[in-house]
């Protein structure tokens, strides 16, 4: 196996101009929040909602606050984005001159959720007998118009942000080659339920064991550090909402709460120690994690000692980190890919 930038084909660039991410090995990002934010107001701006019974449409964008990203790792792109907006709505019931008005909100709009599961709640100004025949043509027609142009916001993001996101390999151009992913797939992942509930009163004596196991990666050591303290990247390999505060005495929560602890050390690209529990272990009991994290010539080498395991869960917990850790972030971002 080649040592890194010798041989490799990834490492060449003499003849690539820019001799930046060759083969689109390093993880890049671009922030896709201005372009977001001004696409949403324009599909959003005095757009008619199509119906017989009164003149309607969608005004503008009162409020829209969130973040939005485009991100590659190794010929992967993966898009985050999380918003919430609030829309302005008017009409009038044909035959009547009376305008009336409400907003629109959608407090969820992220790639966890499909467009046709959004919770968009339609609100009135003034509720009486017309007023409450627009509101119900907006609950039916107006939903749809929403779900409809954020569709459009959705694949014009992917459709923008894929440009110069993945570069060709030299003398290769395949767009049609590049595979697209959300962070979180719009499915949630379970960890299995560990244990039985004895034994879960805080005091009593549990008989624990330790953990070791030891993986090679095809990434950098910060390259594997950064996947497990970034917020967004651990988003994309768990593929759930995060609670990640990476700095010394941070909590972290993950797999809806499964997972949860406090860091105790990080030394980037070297080691992180974190107390770390499941949420079924008997109660306030934590084990100790350290990742030891070793940069190889061609790979980086990591070391799991996990101390304080109840010893009935050990199966579990070793097979769990295996497919929620490991695995996971190998095909996430391309970490188990070797070449020979």
């Amino acid at each position: 196996m080649a040592k890194w930038g010798e041989g490799d084909p990834r490492w060449i660039v003499e003849e690539r101009p820019d001799a930046t991410n060759v083969n689109n090995w390093h993880w890049t990002e671009k922030n896709a929040s201005p372009w977001s934010q001004d696409r949403i107001k324009e599909l959003f701006k005095d757009v008619p909602v199509k119906t017989d019974a009164a003149n309607l449409k969608i005004d503008e964008v009162e409020k829209i606050e969130g973040e939005a990203s485009a991100n590659n790792r190794k010929g992967k792109l993966i898009f985050f984005y999380e918003w919430d907006l609030v829309l302005k709505w008017n009409g009038n019931v044909k035959g009547s001159d009376k305008k009336y008005g409400g907003t629109i909100k959608i407090p969820n709009l992220s790639e966890e959720n499909d467009v046709s599961e959004l919770d968009i709640q339609v609100s009135l100004e003034t509720d009486d007998g017309d007023g409450s025949k627009l509101k119900e043509i907006m609950m039916k027609e107006g939903k749809e118009l929403v779900r409809t142009q954020l569709g459009k916001y959705i694949s014009g993001l992917k459709e923008e942000f894929s440009k110069g996101m993945i570069l060709p390999k030299k003398g290769e151009v395949k767009p049609d080659s590049v595979k697209i992913l959300t962070s979180g797939f719009n499915k949630k992942i379970n960890m299995d339920p560990v244990g039985n509930n004895e034994n879960k009163q805080l005091g009593l004596k549990i008989d624990t064991c330790t953990i070791k196991q030891t993986q090679k990666f095809q990434c950098t050591a910060q390259e594997f550090y950064d996947a497990l303290t970034r917020s967004e990247l651990v988003t994309a390999f768990t593929r759930g909402d995060v609670i990640l505060e990476p700095t010394e005495g941070g909590k972290f929560s993950l797999f809806g709460g499964n997972i949860s602890g406090k860091f105790e050390e990080l030394a980037p690209a070297k080691k992180i120690v974190k107390q770390w529990r499941y949420k079924q272990w008997p109660e306030g009991h934590y084990s100790t994690v350290t990742i030891d994290i070793k940069q190889k010539d061609d790979h980086t080498e990591v070391t799991l000692e996990q101390v304080g395991v109840p010893k009935q869960e050990m199966d579990v917990t070793k097979d769990n980190w295996q497919r929620y850790y490991w695995d996971a972030m190998k095909q996430t971002f391309g970490f188990g890919v070797f070449f020979t």
